[in-house]
């Protein structure tokens, strides 16, 4: 059986207890209270009008088939209005005073509507009224007119309810598509983030590591005391590098115990730069003096970030002996630039560094390059507008 939801039977069983009595409730109410109303108002009807035994059976039997079919109006709700429609004209026709209100039609109308059997409905219940205003002289029925009217307005306001219900619902389950729409895109949103803020810091680090690794491999005999510094390198750099991701997961879990570092910014440049140059790479920056008051923490641990993953890309596929960063203020917007003297791009497609960085500046409303260096090597330049707060 389908049940209010829409749903098989399985979804239904598998239920809470309380869903399943109140989807019960919902089922048999219609049933029950168009039972009461029209069988216990026709069997009064009866007494009153002194029908005959045939005709009393007829109108007994008709007040409780709309009532009973009502049981198949979430499944086949087209057929079900139209056999209630039937069962009640029989019932106008058999006894045409004025006797218990046809409750189950009421329900058949609007639960045909509701759960997408307009046409039927509205068929079934103008072929039903017509039919009774067509049999009904040629019984000898005579109905006022005023009747007729009011009749076939309470009938055209069934109708409305019922397109009024339907609305009402499948505005509410665009809402709910909606609403689960953007909470997804919410959460891929905050996927990518936590995939990029990971991506930089341990793409970072790694690299130092490995090749800090290299180095003291390289030195442990012939130079201890080098080597001994790289894997001092290689312990300061690792236990940042944890920090940072220990801080970027306890934010993704929301666990307030886990300690959260300050934000990166312009400021810590200069760490970037110690790590790229243990690594045997010449660096040189060139920060504008009044840079870092000026800009934003947003704008800074942006600019930072940026930064590390151009370092982390000289220091893993250029093969530089030179790079060169810089910051400066130009037009409203922090310009920042890494340029090397390496290879230069090898034509492949730009990976998940490049890829990051660009999404980096578009969040903060600004655009990044990275291609050929007009003197060789390779370039990256970001320009991020000074106002920038994403």
């Amino acid at each position: 059986m389908t049940w209010p939801d829409g749903q098989g039977s399985s979804r239904f069983d598998d239920a809470p207890p309380w869903r399943r009595a109140s989807a019960r409730a919902r089922l048999w109410f219609p049933v029950v209270f168009s039972l009461v109303v029209q069988g216990v108002g026709t069997a009064v009807v009866v007494r009153l009008l002194g029908l005959p035994a045939p005709a009393a059976a007829v109108a007994m039997t008709v007040a409780v088939v709309g009532p009973l079919a009502l049981l198949g109006a979430r499944r086949h709700p087209g057929p079900v209005a139209a056999v209630v429609a039937l069962a009640t004209a029989v019932d106008l026709l058999i006894a045409p005073e004025p006797g218990p209100p046809p409750v189950s039609l009421a329900f058949a109308v609007v639960f045909g509507i509701v759960r997408g059997a307009r046409t039927w409905v509205v068929a079934s219940i103008a072929s039903a009224w017509v039919g009774v205003l067509v049999l009904a002289p040629a019984l000898g029925h005579e109905w006022p007119p005023g009747r007729i009217v009011l009749s076939t307005v309470a009938l055209l306001v069934l109708v409305l309810v019922g397109v009024s219900v339907r609305e009402r619902r499948e505005r509410a389950v665009e809402f709910r598509r909606l609403a689960a729409q953007r909470r997804q895109s919410a959460e891929q949103a905050e996927r990518v983030r936590i995939a990029r803020e990971l991506h930089d810091v341990l793409a970072h680090s790694l690299s130092q590591i490995s090749v800090q690794a290299g180095v003291g491999l390289h030195l442990m005999d012939v130079k201890p005391e080098e080597a001994r510094a790289a894997l001092a390198s290689i312990k300061s750099t690792s236990k940042d590098a944890l920090d940072e991701v220990r801080s970027v997961l306890g934010v993704l879990r929301g666990d307030d115990d886990v300690p959260t570092s300050p934000a990166r910014g312009l400021a810590d440049v200069d760490s970037l730069v110690d790590g790229v140059r243990r690594s045997g790479i010449e660096v040189s920056v060139d920060v504008a003096p009044d840079i870092t008051e000026t800009v934003s923490t947003t704008v800074g641990a942006a600019v930072y970030r940026i930064v590390q993953e151009a370092l982390t890309n000289v220091v893993r596929h250029s093969g530089a002996a030179r790079v060169e960063v810089r910051a400066r203020i130009e037009g409203g917007a922090v310009v920042v630039s890494v340029a090397d003297d390496g290879r230069g791009p090898d034509g492949a497609t730009e990976g998940n560094g490049i890829l990051g960085m660009r999404e980096r500046a578009a969040l903060s409303g600004g655009g990044l390059t990275a291609g050929a260096a007009p003197s060789g090597g390779f370039l990256v330049s970001a320009s991020l507008p000074l106002g920038a707060t994403a």
